[in-house]
């Protein structure tokens, strides 16, 4: 069922529909203003919007959009009172000319603002008088020193091909959410932005630099949701730049251990001259400098520092052939830039940017006119995490501050006192049958926790406890207390057929071990034994009433962004079979920064699962509140949930081969499974029906998340050399890598 504001959403667009005819046509809006004596920058300030916004609606080039439509309307009205024109005669269409799309700013227009440029008509400039800031009037640019003019890349090798366009251009934002700033040969410093642009930088102080930025680069980017907020700029600065502006090129041991330069630095100290303040976190890798917000206009730059590991190679680089440090900064703007146009502007490490992402798509709160004073007031969004709830205590890492004095010291919680739900780490030893097929293939899915948030119904408010035995509920996200022991996957039938239980792991347990007891478990998990044919009797229950798929914008946002990157590589979705293994092969050869950009958008989704779940990582002592708490986003249970979701997706795949084929995994590491083969491809062992098509259900060759991919191929002497090295049997899944900087997992 659709949400009440994404019901909102749709009204607004039909009443948006309705209202085209409501306003004068462009030619008659700049008459009525005129005629008033009114400038563009007076209406735009009274808007709250840009004065180039008022001229594009004056010219026809764009309409105004809500909230600031309405408010426009009336003052147009109220003009045209005061100031009757002729009859209306027949719009001439004005020449085809580029469209700049108009800025969306979601706080809302006040009565007061319209009351105030009502009052200004009294004072107004006389008819007749050129008005200081009429239409058609050159862009003020303020002190010369501070231009930003384009130049052409400097002689080193920069970019062959220009980053992905945005979806819309923004004026505010023309030329693009970020640059990298360097200095070239001469000595001068340069700011390389998205499609090739480079912008002079006349700044001879890091406090200048950000006066630069906010006054002319006009970098930034738009908001993904209209309740949301639009992102800062971002100032990606090179080893030349640090030297340039007084930082350090990288950062001291001591410096390190703090993640940030000392207070008394003397550019710490310049910026505090400055008046510019700096977030909790100081001066460090991903540092944020600002000024309070003058009324709904934001001051902030935001500085990210290559060299003092802003851009770790684990989520933004290749570990084994790192690409950052020697990469032209027209390549890493590129780069960045086409990570921020399709996912969104870089707020941090990837895993911090991915939930900065879910809260760009679901903004938790909204401008709401109170229907008796007519202010606008702030409102909580109903399909959002608006709170910060109470916790539960299966739910929570060992070291919260709830499990204080609940535990002896160093002990280790079972699964009657801890939700363990997490990916699958599970091997056994090879049958003598399989021992005879001479090669083990691993496959690997594609975004696979992006893929299990895909259509997730999570909770969204606090927990309710349910004692007495309660029923199973499956729309009912949560933790079930349950025993689970006696499924028996040889006794599940699927299409006619059964499965060998023994050669499978357990879909309750990371290990693949058959649960003994009653153990902790979320809705995911309890369900897929209900959809086996079992009976579950939960012993009780933590579960959350208000419910919602929070995280499909955030799952559709980063699948189209890694589709689209895909793409660019030569891995389109309607490749298949040999098509698209050897189109995957191929890739990382093809474009060097667009394959960086397919790992970013992975690490992306599967840090931004793990930090719903942050863990204190030595910030404060154990059983002490760590930052993360405040969040409204620490969210273990939807981790929980997800990846619940994911282990079962896997398990049930494995149950379809398994049952068309009588295939089974010998090792699965979190989301790469190996099955013996004969041949070294993954054609020469995943099933295919009789016309030749993957088996329903079963794991299917493709670029889409939730498909798999070739991971690598080893031979079976040379699994048994590894059980005999180890002493026994361990888990080989991620070991079977054709590319070593592939990470574990995605």
């Amino acid at each position: 069922m659709p949400t009440e504001n994404e019901l909102f959403s749709a009204v607004d667009a039909l009443l948006e529909q309705v209202a085209q005819d409501d306003l004068p046509s462009p030619a008659e809006r700049r008459r009525l203003r005129e005629a008033a004596g009114l400038t563009q920058g007076q209406i735009a300030s009274a808007l709250e919007t840009r004065r180039e916004t008022v001229a594009n609606w004056e010219l026809g080039k764009t309409e105004p959009r809500p909230p600031q439509r309405a408010a426009y309307a009336r003052l147009l009205e109220k003009l045209a009172e005061r100031f009757p024109g002729p009859a209306a005669e027949p719009e001439v269409p004005e020449t085809e000319t580029e469209t700049v799309a108009d800025p969306a700013v979601p706080e809302p227009v006040t009565e007061q603002a319209l009351e105030q440029l009502a009052s200004e008509l009294a004072t107004a400039v006389p008819v007749g008088e050129a008005p200081a800031d009429a239409a058609g009037s050159h862009r003020p640019t303020g002190d010369a020193r501070l231009s930003a003019s384009p130049r052409r890349p400097g002689p080193k090798k920069a970019a062959k091909k220009p980053a992905a366009p945005a979806a819309a251009a923004d004026p505010r934002f023309e030329n693009g959410p970020l640059a990298v700033v360097d200095v070239d040969e001469d000595g001068q410093v340069l700011a390389y932005c998205v499609g090739g642009l480079v912008l002079d930088v006349p700044a001879k102080s890091l406090p200048s630099l950000i006066e630069w930025t906010l006054a002319e680069a006009r970098l930034g980017q738009a908001r993904l949701h209209r309740n949301g907020r639009d992102a800062d700029p971002v100032l990606v600065l090179t080893p030349a730049a640090l030297e340039r502006y007084g930082l350090p090129a990288s950062l001291s041991e001591e410096e390190r251990r703090a993640g940030r330069l000392p207070d008394g630095h003397k550019v710490v100290k310049q910026l505090h001259r400055a008046e510019w303040k700096l977030t909790k976190r100081g001066f460090g890798p991903w540092a944020r400098i600002y000024r309070p917000a003058e009324g709904s206009r934001r001051q902030c730059v935001q500085l990210c520092i290559p060299s003092w590991n802003a851009l770790d190679a684990r989520e933004w680089n290749r570990r084994d052939d790192p690409q950052l440090p020697t990469m032209h900064p027209a390549d890493l703007a590129r780069y960045l830039g086409a990570f921020a146009q399709r996912v969104m502007t870089p707020r941090g490490t990837a895993a911090v940017t991915g939930l900065e992402l879910m809260t760009a798509l679901r903004p938790p709160t909204r401008a709401e006119k109170d229907p008796v004073t007519g202010e606008f007031k702030q409102a909580f969004n109903t399909d959002a995490l608006t709170a910060v709830y109470d916790v539960v205590e299966c739910e929570v890492p060992d070291e919260h501050p709830i499990l204080k004095g609940k535990f002896a010291r160093h002990h280790l919680r079972t699964a009657a006192e801890m939700l363990m739900e997490e990916p699958y780490d599970w091997c056994r030893p090879l049958t003598d049958e399989e021992c005879t097929r001479r090669y083990l293939v691993a496959i690997d899915i594609n975004m696979s926790f992006a893929a299990a948030a895909n259509g997730l119904t999570v909770g969204l408010n606090g927990p309710t406890h349910l004692t007495g035995n309660p029923a199973f509920d499956p729309s009912l996200p949560g933790s079930w207390l349950v025993d689970l022991s006696h499924v028996d996957l040889s006794r599940v039938d699927i299409a006619g057929r059964t499965v060998d239980g023994d050669r499978l792991p357990s879909p309750f347990t990371p290990k693949g071990e058959t649960p003994t007891g009653p153990a902790w478990y979320a809705t995911p998990t309890v369900a897929y034994a209900v959809e086996l044919g079992f009976d579950v009797a939960p012993i009780e229950a933590y579960v959350r009433t208000q419910t919602g798929r929070y995280l499909d914008p955030w799952y559709k946002r980063l699948r189209d962004a890694y589709v689209a990157t895909m793409a660019d590589l030569g891995v389109t979705t309607d490749l298949g079979g040999q098509e698209f293994l050897d189109a995957m092969a191929r890739s990382k050869q093809v474009d060097p920064a667009m394959a960086l950009l397919a790992g970013a958008i992975k690490a992306t989704a599967k840090g931004g699962i793990g930090k719903l779940r942050q863990r204190n990582r030595g910030q404060v002592p154990y059983y002490e509140p760590w930052p993360a708490l405040a969040r409204e986003t620490w969210r273990p249970d939807i981790r929980a949930a997800v990846l619940a979701n994911q282990r079962i997706g896997i398990h049930r795949k494995l149950m379809k081969t398994a049952a068309a084929a009588d295939l089974y995994p010998v090792a699965i590491g979190t989301d790469a499974i190996v099955y013996p083969s004969p041949g070294p491809s993954p054609l020469d062992v995943l099933p295919h029906t009789a016309e030749g098509k993957p088996v329903p259900g079963a794991f299917r060759l493709g670029v889409s998340p939730g498909m798999v991919k070739h991971q690598g191929t080893q031979t079976v002497l040379w699994a048994e050399e590894q059980f005999e090295e180890q002493g026994g049997v361990f888990n080989i899944a991620n070991l079977i890598k054709n590319d070593p900087s592939a990470g574990e997992g995605e």
